[in-house]
């Protein structure tokens, strides 16, 4: 399932992001972070800026040594020929926060870009299947990649590491980046349940996934080791790209829970959670019926996909109990939000439709990869849950959390629809 979900991830057409009008422009021109004439609450490329002139100064230079978080970025583009490398800060200790998505969702947007800029990234250009290649850059990549701790790297460049800081819908943010002409590192400590799942060359990569995620491992660290070819049968190993990893390790883990949690007796009422995070508002809706689930996302205008639009864009994926057959038009989050619904179910073991309500307001001034979505949904998720009797006191609570109408909620989605309007056999 894991190989069907990359070739899903690989077949995704590119988002097309408006591009910038003379117009906005000019008024970044006028007014220079200054007079936030976009309509954001703080400017982006001030915020890149400041972050960037942090770490220009420990770079300049084609030498860089460092504690790698361990942290390790493929690349995508010319599949399947890619990028491979490590990430390394010009720090020394640990660093292992850097590259820690699942402790992060108390820290600012600001401390995010200010941490993930640090990360320089070292490029090689390998085919997909040389995995066990005999050369030094390909193997310490892979084995800095399993690492259980932060660890010594040093990396000589062919050039000093340029441009902007990177920001991804799916990845996590990272700094400039250089071609690599020498790669080394410290005798790296592996995380051993991950070791064991590397040198089982019959263990299939779905069963590796969820062995390692029932042995309590970190989502990320898992997709880090995708990533890099460490796990499944020997001859289908790969390098798989880092946004690819990130949805594929999600979608295989929700899909296992899934499976339980379809298994399961239904809730015995109607539940609304409720959370804030990044000027982001989060409603999650649980409702006493057979599996089925929605992610429905409003972007307000001057927010990251929705940059020039006069008026509130709505995009939405879902799925009714026997699933979807093709990748969510959505993205990466929608799958990251669907492993934390399951896994909320699964401790409980009960079952229920799920719908997510996500309004991403001015302070949204940038991505900060599809973790956010997962741990802001684990969040909403831990806190108290509002109980009601019927679908109609629930949504009318929804209505007074979130900005957007009610009815516009219903319009733009399919399983609000269903529930409201659908008639069942327990209605006769």
């Amino acid at each position: 399932m894991v190989q069907q979900t990359q070739q899903h991830v690989m077949k995704k057409q590119k988002q097309v992001v408006p591009h910038q009008s003379q117009q906005s422009s000019s008024v970044c021109a006028l007014c220079r972070g200054t007079k936030l004439l976009c309509g954001r609450s703080r400017c982006p490329v001030v915020v890149k800026y400041h972050a960037r002139a942090k770490v220009q100064p420990l770079i300049n230079t084609i030498k860089l040594g460092g504690s790698s978080p361990p942290s390790v970025f493929i690349g995508r583009y010319g599949y399947p020929k890619v990028a491979i490398g490590p990430m390394i800060p010009p720090i020394m200790g640990d660093t292992s926060l850097i590259d820690a998505p699942e402790q992060w969702l108390d820290r600012s947007l600001d401390d995010i870009v200010d941490f993930r800029s640090m990360l320089i990234r070292g490029k090689y250009d390998v085919d997909v299947f040389d995995v066990e290649s005999s050369n030094k850059i390909v193997e310490f990549t892979r084995e800095l990649a399993l690492s259980k701790n932060s660890i010594f790297t040093e990396a000589i460049f062919e050039k000093k590491p340029k441009g902007p800081i990177k920001f991804f819908d799916e990845a996590q943010p990272h700094g400039p980046s250089a071609p690599l002409k020498k790669f080394d590192i410290s005798n790296p400590k592996y995380e051993q349940h991950i070791e064991k799942a590397f040198y089982d060359t019959d263990l299939k990569a779905r069963d590796a996934v969820t062995r390692l995620y029932n042995d309590g491992l970190p989502v990320t660290k898992l997709q880090r080791a995708f990533s890099v070819g460490a796990f499944g049968v020997k001859k289908y190993r790969r390098f798989v790209p880092t946004r690819w990893s990130i949805t594929a390790v999600d979608s295989a883990l929700g899909e296992n829970l899934m499976k339980q949690t379809k298994e399961n007796p239904w809730i015995n009422e109607f539940r609304v959670y409720y959370h804030t995070q990044y000027d982001n508002r989060w409603a999650v809706l649980m409702t006493p019926s057979e599996w089925q689930y929605e992610l429905i996302e409003a972007w307000y205008p001057n927010t990251t996909w929705n940059p020039y639009g006069s008026s509130v864009s709505i995009f939405n994926s879902y799925e009714f109990y026997k699933g979807r057959t093709t990748y969510a038009e959505i993205g990466g989050c929608y799958y990251a939000a669907r492993l934390a619904v399951n896994e909320l179910l699964a401790k409980e073991r009960r079952q229920a439709g799920a719908v997510i309500l996500r309004e991403a307001h001015g302070g949204y001034i940038m991505p900060i990869g599809v973790w956010n979505v997962r741990e802001s949904v684990r969040r909403a998720l831990q806190e108290p849950c509002q109980k009601f009797n019927t679908l109609d006191q629930a949504l009318v609570f929804i209505a007074e959390k979130m900005d957007i109408p009610l009815q516009r909620w219903i319009r733009n989605s399919a399983v609000l629809k269903n529930q409201l309007y659908q008639k069942r056999l327990e209605d006769f």
